[in-house]
Formats: structure tokens, C-alpha cells, sequence
């Protein structure tokens, strides 16, 4: 166990940065990433940025309580053959010691301490935003309800029931709130500071590691099934991309500062030497993420905005 451990660590921390400069710079060069841009700039000039933001955030939702039904039902069918003889496994290898340790850190994901990191996360960024505070202080606090309700209910599509030494379901929620959570903060983080490619995939590497660190606390401690752990780990990301696009649509285009133009403050407007405003909440955002709602034109940074 304590080498599994190891590897729950290691395997997030090479896996992120590989996803980052693998798929995460093919995909903005995509045919279906273009669709996509020019399908979310059609709909902000006839609906506007919010209901814009609005209607794919359901969209998304939908689509991934279509995906992760199937799966749970699934991973009920596994219960007997997989989840029953894994806890039975580890029942009899706990060692005392780490698992106290286990017990501390797997805490991290329970919902009375991520409640107090959510709304100082959503204070101290509505103040870093000024002007257009209503942004972070909105989307950083929606994060945690959002979280919470698909969870449930998929929790309540599925009804598979929990293991006997504990009360967790599926998905595991612990995982998924650790990545909406600090995944949150590591996206505003991102559009306030002048963070470069390094540093922002840097940044969701560590939220990457906190989640599967997480899900493996939860299966030593019993209190979730090991298939539980599984999904939470790609349900979180799952539902933290859909949010993170809503959330650029409706921050607007995203600009990096040029030389000699003067640093406003993250959120605020400046103008672009011709009479026209756009905002700036601070740097382009890395990944898949940032670009499907870029433009297609190399070097002029998104252009959701009509």
C-alpha cells in the first residue's frame, strides 16, 4: 500500500504536464475546436456573454450526468467482482500508523473545510478584480453548490449504496470537490497574474495531485468503494471543464499585456488605442480550457466578443 501511495502521487504529477503539451496544445488547433469557437461567438452576439455562460454550463451538465450514469451502473455490475474483494484486501493490510495519517489528509476533501477555502478564495479575488468583482465572487461560490447537486444527482440516478465501514457513494465526492475547489482557484489565479505557460501548468499539476491524493486516502480509510474513487477522479475534471468555460465566456477575451501598455487592474477595462474597451483580467489561461473560446487567428489572443 505504501508503494500504491507513491504512485498517487507520481503518476498526477507526470500525467498533468504530459496532458498540458500533448492533447492540451493539439486540441486548440482542432477542426471541432474551431466549430466550437465560432458556435459560442454566434451565440455571445445573440444572447449575450451571461445567458451564454448560462446555457453551456447546463449543456454541459447534462452531458456529463448522460456519460457518468452509464458508468455508475457500471461500476454497481463490478461491486461484487472488484469493490467487495479490494476493501476485503486492504481490510486485512491497514497499518494503524498511516492510516491515522490517512485519516488527516483525506479531511481535506470533506465539505465543512472547502466551504471556508471556497468563499475566502471568492472574497479575495472579487477585491483583486475591482470593478468587475462580481465575476469571481459569483463563479467561485456557484463551484461548490454545482459540485455538490450533480453529485447527488448521480448519487441518486445510480443508488448503489456505500461500503460497510463507510458512508461514501458514488462518485466519490471528496475527489470531486477537491478539484472544483482549488481547480477555482487556480483558474482566477491564472487570469489575475501574469503567470507563464510553465507556472499555469504547474498549477493544475498540483490540483491534479491533491485529487488522486485524495481519492487513494478514501479508499484506505474504507470509505468509498475503489470504483467509486475511479470515477470521482475523472468526474471532477469532467464537470470542473464545462465550469471553467463558462466562467471565460463570461470573463470575455483575454489578453496578454504588450510592452508599454500600462497594468490595470484584473477584470478592469482598458482601452485598445481606438476608442474601443475591452477587459483584461490578466494573462491567457493554458489548455483546451483557455482556446475554445479563442480565436482562430494566431497571435491576437480570444475574440469571443462580436
Amino acid at each position: 500500500m505504501y508503494f500504491a501511495a507513491a504512485l498517487a502521487v507520481l503518476l498526477p504529477a507526470v500525467a498533468g504536464p504530459l496532458l498540458a503539451y500533448g492533447p492540451g496544445r493539439r486540441w486548440p488547433r482542432s477542426r471541432l475546436a474551431g466549430r466550437a469557437r465560432a458556435a459560442l461567438s454566434a451565440l455571445v452576439a445573440t444572447i449575450g456573454r451571461p445567458a451564454t455562460a448560462v446555457a453551456f454550463l447546463l449543456a454541459w451538465v447534462a452531458a456529463v450526468v448522460a456519460v457518468f450514469w452509464p458508468l455508475g451502473e457500471l461500476a454497481h455490475r463490478l461491486e461484487s467482482t472488484v469493490d467487495v474483494p479490494v476493501h476485503a484486501w486492504l481490510s486485512t493490510r491497514l497499518d494503524p500508523s498511516f492510516a491515522r495519517l490517512n485519516w488527516v489528509y483525506t479531511a481535506l476533501g470533506d465539505r465543512a473545510p472547502l466551504k471556508v477555502v471556497t468563499v475566502v478564495g471568492a472574497l479575495v479575488f472579487a477585491v483583486l478584480w475591482r470593478r468587475r468583482f462580481w465575476i469571481p465572487l459569483l463563479a467561485i461560490l456557484a463551484s461548490f453548490p454545482l459540485e455538490q447537486y450533480v453529485q447527488a444527482i448521480l448519487a441518486t440516478m445510480v443508488d448503489r449504496g456505500h461500503p460497510p465501514t463507510g458512508l461514501g457513494t458514488y462518485p466519490s465526492g471528496g475527489v470531486a470537490r477537491i478539484v472544483m475547489t482549488f481547480g477555482a482557484l487556480a483558474l482566477f489565479a491564472a487570469l489575475t497574474f501574469r503567470f507563464g505557460r510553465r507556472a499555469r501548468v504547474g498549477l493544475g499539476t498540483a490540483v491534479l495531485v491533491l485529487a488522486v491524493a485524495e481519492g487513494y486516502t478514501r479508499m484506505y480509510v474504507q470509505k468509498h468503494w475503489l470504483t467509486d474513487v475511479i470515477t470521482g477522479v475523472l468526474f471532477g475534471p469532467a464537470l470542473f471543464v464545462g465550469w471553467a468555460v463558462a466562467v471565460l465566456i463570461l470573463a470575455g477575451p483575454v489578453r496578454r499585456p504588450r510592452p508599454g501598455d500600462a497594468r490595470p487592474a484584473p477584470g478592469e477595462a482598458r482601452s485598445d488605442g481606438a476608442g474601443s474597451v475591452r477587459p483584461h483580467p490578466g494573462v491567457r489561461p493554458a489548455g483546451a480550457v483557455s482556446t475554445l473560446v479563442s480565436a482562430g487567428r494566431p497571435g491576437t489572443g480570444p475574440e469571443l466578443a462580436p
